[in-house]
């Protein structure tokens, strides 16, 4: 009599066990996809929010759009929420068995997109701004003619403009905004100047010299720049640094006057 007993127990133990043998799969559904499936019989691993490894906690995650998931009511279906590219915002949580819902979050495609790509840090900006190339100043010198006097005011003055160069780094667009932001006056007689202004044609006297002896020197100005930038149609920041290029040098022939007098 005890040999159908022996069956029974045999039967009750080997029953739960073959309740688990599904494995894991994925469902489709118009907005998403469910995972299920999961293993109920392991002990849970975490405490607390945040993504919970498979087989941790019995339930499922969950990926939908605002309105399958129903946050924020009807209107989520008439005016969900969007990506900057048009696609559906999608949202992930965690449902357990009995319902409950947890670790909700949403992400867009190119969030992943922009997590993998590098930063266009400052500092590589400035590298590539000072490998841009970038023009001299043409020097203009009053009076003309590649002479002046002892004791008179020699005039200096260029021209100034804002330039715009396009640069690529890491694959990004990056434009530039460059303008001068000094000019250092190099007389040739030992003495510079460094203004923000470029000086001006005569009359209007800004940049101006006195040499105090006659003789030859080698005069030129040295355009400083300085630039914003900005990545993609992001916003413009400010390079922290600047470019000096050296103008090309020009002979100048300081001379005396003597007076004559003219017969009337």
């Amino acid at each position: 009599m005890r040999a159908p007993v022996y069956m029974l127990v045999i039967w009750l133990v080997v029953l739960p066990w073959a309740s688990h043998a599904d494995s894991h799969h994925v469902t489709p559904n118009q907005t998403g996809f469910t995972l299920t499936g999961m293993d109920e019989s392991e002990p849970s691993l975490t405490s607390g929010g945040g993504p919970t490894p498979a087989g941790a906690i019995p339930g499922a995650w969950h990926h939908e759009t605002q309105c399958a998931v129903g946050l924020g009511g009807l209107d989520t279906c008439a005016e969900p929420a969007r990506c900057h590219d048009g696609t559906l915002m999608t949202y992930t949580w965690f449902e357990t068995p009995d319902g409950t819902r947890s670790s909700y979050e949403s992400s867009c495609p190119e969030d992943a997109a922009v997590a993998a790509s590098p930063a266009v840090t400052p500092g590589l900006v400035l590298r590539a701004f000072r490998r841009v190339p970038l023009p001299a100043s043409e020097l203009v010198v009053q009076p003309p003619g590649g002479r002046t006097l002892v004791n008179f005011e020699t005039n200096f003055y260029t021209e100034r403009g804002e330039l715009t160069r396009v640069v690529r780094l890491l694959g990004r667009r990056v434009e530039l905004r460059i303008w001068p932001e000094a000019f250092t006056w190099q007389y040739g007689d030992g003495v510079s100047e460094r203004t923000r202004g470029a000086g001006s044609p005569y009359p209007d006297l800004e940049i101006t010299h006195r040499y105090l002896r006659r003789g030859r020197v080698v005069v030129r100005v040295d355009t400083t720049y300085a630039a914003d930038f900005r990545v993609g149609a992001g916003g413009w920041r400010h390079v922290d640094g600047t470019v000096t290029i050296p103008g090309a040098a020009e002979g100048l022939r300081v001379v005396t006057a003597r007076p004559v007098l003219v017969g009337g």
